[in-house]
């Protein structure tokens, strides 16, 4: 298990985030990707990109100074309603929740391949949308499709659970 100050990490971003995120971080949120696909954004990754706090303070001051056309129609965290990233794929699709939600657990998933205007909406939970990547065939993201058994593979020096 890995311990996570949540509520400073939760203090950084400027909001809660959805309970199951959390209790998936702790269990696997290491240096590492589920099926060597699905890469959970952390907090306190070693890699800037992969870090929950890191990466969302510099997408959110990308967006403010650049412009967040990429992300169209949404805007981008801490924009109020914007999108904020909690997974990538090694493919470079992201998955981002929209925040419009007072209740982090109530935020649906949005999921973007690495092309504009490819947004596609699942209303459930992270932990439902991560369990359908990895076990419904028919998931547009699916792994299941490709493997019959799956896991969880460590990068980096993490504690494995």
């Amino acid at each position: 298990m890995r311990t996570v100050d949540w509520a400073a990490v939760e203090a950084r971003l400027g909001t809660a985030l959805p309970g199951d995120y959390k209790r998936l971080v702790e269990i696997f949120g290491g240096d590492g990707a589920f099926d060597g696909y699905l890469q959970l954004h952390v907090p306190d990754a070693h890699d800037r990109s992969m870090d929950v706090v890191r990466y969302t303070e510099w997408l959110g001051e990308w967006a403010r100074t650049r412009g967040s056309r990429l992300w169209n129609p949404y805007p981008v965290y801490p924009a109020p309603g914007g999108v904020l990233q909690w997974a990538s794929t090694e493919q470079a699709d992201g998955f981002y929740w929209l925040t419009g939600d007072p209740d982090p657990d109530r935020w649906p998933v949005l999921a973007k391949e690495d092309i504009p205007d490819s947004w596609v909406r699942f209303d459930g939970t992270t932990a439902e949308f991560v369990h359908r990547v990895l076990t419904d065939a028919d998931h547009p993201f699916s792994t299941a499709r490709h493997f019959d058994v799956h896991w969880y593979q460590y990068y980096g020096d993490q504690v494995q659970p």
